[in-house]
């Protein structure tokens, strides 16, 4: 089983304008809420990838119960727990012709027991299962929850995936995640300098390597992507495409990669699942169907670097 986690996710308000003007009003051509959170997209990816996984993490709400019930439509498996007081929190996405702009909730309060629900679930994890954590530690817990969570599994050898930022990435390091995946800005921000061809980018996952990462993943945006392993580096081509969504296209790559290799056991073919769940996501309005990522999946060229 794949679990992930999402600590705080949300109910994003996506709307669309032609153009988006501050100081008056505005009227959008387009609105729809999504349940989102980088851990329940990269569960939703899965899911229509036929994987099977079920998404942890902590809801609130009449938000959270909305949540809950957008992931029913899509099959999605949940085991949130459930805090007894505020509401999950709602992002509000503006996607207009030329830029967009998000404002993000804060959320709810975790409490001391609730957090404990976590560790028990997390307790009955075997090194038959995956466990994916990613996004942002909200405010009400430690700041290095998932060094904490990590340290209490490395007795468990479960493979673990993380796809955080800055510290949350680095720190966890010691505990030898089985796949982190920066984006090459992410990277320059990690070493302080810019990091502008594929060659900084494969020896800032060397270093990377060095402190305990398995594989490093790392997306490109328009410039395709890279993989470093054991074995080497690895090079996808960028695809042509209409560039739709940004939202949500990390989290593909990792579903993708993640399933993938579950399967399999065969980096380079997760590596081009990766690819084509990050690009076809990218290329849709929406997170990508499993129709889709197939069709992308066979435009993918990769090569070793």
């Amino acid at each position: 089983m794949i679990y992930t986690i999402t600590f705080n996710p949300a109910l994003d308000y996506i709307v669309r304008l032609d153009h988006l003007k501050t100081g008056t009003i505005n009227r959008t051509i387009q609105e729809y809420v999504l349940g989102g959170g980088k851990g329940i997209n990269v569960s939703i990816v899965l899911n229509n990838l036929g994987m099977d996984t079920t998404a942890l993490g902590f809801i609130a709400g009449f938000t959270g119960e909305e949540i809950v019930t957008q992931l029913k439509k899509f099959g999605v498996k949940e085991d949130f727990i459930r805090l007894r007081e505020g509401l999950t929190r709602i992002n509000v996405k503006v996607k207009a012709s030329d830029e967009e702009t998000e404002i993000n909730g804060r959320g709810p309060i975790i409490g001391a027991d609730e957090l404990e629900a976590l560790y028990k679930q997390l307790d009955a994890l075997t090194e038959k299962d995956t466990l994916i954590l990613a996004g942002s530690i909200p405010s009400s817990l430690p700041s290095d929850m998932y060094e904490l969570i990590m340290d209490c599994l490395q007795h468990k050898n479960i493979r673990i995936v993380v796809d955080a930022t800055k510290d949350l990435l680095t720190k966890v390091l010691p505990y030898k995640p089985f796949l982190i995946k920066p984006n090459n800005h992410e990277l320059s921000e990690i070493f302080g300098r810019p990091l502008s061809t594929k060659e900084d980018l494969i020896e800032a996952a060397k270093a990377l390597q060095e402190k305990g990462a398995q594989h490093v993943l790392i997306s490109m945006a328009g410039d395709g992507a890279l993989l470093v392993t054991s074995e080497g580096a690895y090079f996808a081509k960028p695809i042509k495409g209409t560039v739709k969504n940004s939202v949500g296209a990390g989290d593909s790559m990792v579903a993708g990669f993640t399933g993938e290799f579950v399967k399999s056991k065969d980096a380079v073919e997760a590596f081009k699942w990766g690819v084509a769940c990050g690009t076809a996501t990218t290329f849709s309005d929406d997170l990508a169907t499993a129709d889709y990522i197939k069709e992308t999946y066979e435009k993918v060229e990769v090569e070793k670097r």
